[in-house]
């Protein structure tokens, strides 16, 4: 019998009277990491949410209400804070060991009694982005996969932010003419073979934080290999949309994703991807 993932899990006060929510640790790459789950208090069985944030350590923090919004369309929505934040152990590395974290994140969902395995999506924003295409390449059991705003190739972001520099360096190891391989690795254009389900990506125009080009690429790789995919660009809109508009978007993105088929359950798992 495989051990659980989760491993210590605790009430946490929810803004919604429908939604129950509860912070989880749960193993990852031998590591303890902290996230929010949230669920529907109604009987059924619900389709699970893999909500991946962006952002690094303080910045791009999991935000309550953001995760309930999408429980209340009817999923169980798990939101990891990735390695070293909230009480986490290990350190994040911007899409790099710190993967492991989203990959684990859906083990915590197939976990629950309440999820239907075979109806599991994975939800990025901004550098969450990579981590949830990534994600999606290495658990065919994903059933599909959504980028808003979504970085799609870390050697872009370099040159693109310089603001970020000084901590990829940092973190990834040197910029992407030192060290082009861990770049690469972070890169999931250069994995996409090896994905399976549909990716719905959105991305407003005037997005200077992460630029559409990112988009661009990340269709153009899909199309090229054939892949199932879809694109809702927003030309009046930057990396965040105003309220009223973003909630059009939230119901059109699960309406999507629930339009999407079942995932083909399976163990044939990409480990390449996490070594």
């Amino acid at each position: 019998m495989q051990p659980k993932t989760i491993i210590a899990s605790t009430t946490f006060p929810s803004p919604s009277p429908n939604i129950t929510v509860r912070l989880i640790t749960y193993m990852s790459g031998g590591l303890k990491v902290k996230g929010l789950l949230a669920e529907p208090k109604g009987e059924g069985i619900y389709e699970g949410f893999l909500y991946l944030r962006g952002g690094i350590k303080n910045v791009g923090k999991v935000r309550l209400g953001r995760i309930v919004q999408f429980a209340s369309e009817g999923f169980v929505v798990f939101a990891p804070f990735y390695r070293g934040n909230q009480g986490g152990e290990g350190n994040e590395d911007f899409a790099g060991e710190d993967r492991q974290d989203a990959i684990s994140a859906v083990e915590v969902l197939k976990e629950h009694d309440k999820v239907d395995n075979s109806r599991i999506h994975v939800f990025g924003f901004s550098r969450g982005g990579v981590m949830a295409l990534l994600t999606g390449i290495y658990d065919q059991a994903i059933c599909s996969v959504v980028t808003w705003g979504g970085v799609s190739d870390m050697s872009l972001t370099y040159v693109e932010r310089e603001d970020l520099r000084r901590m990829m360096k940092r973190v990834i190891g040197g910029s992407p003419i030192k060290v082009p391989e861990l770049y690469k690795w972070r890169t999931p254009l250069y994995h996409l073979e090896q994905l399976h389900a549909p990716v719905l990506i959105i991305h407003g125009k005037l997005d200077e934080n992460v630029s559409v080009e990112h988009a661009y690429r990340l269709e153009k790789r899909l199309k090229d290999l054939n892949k199932p995919h879809e694109t809702l660009y927003y030309n009046q809109f930057t990396h965040y949309f105003p309220p009223a508009e973003n909630r059009a978007a939230v119901k059109k993105l699960t309406h999507w994703m629930k339009q999407q088929p079942d995932a083909g359950v399976t163990d044939d798992l990409y480990s390449d991807m996490v070594k």
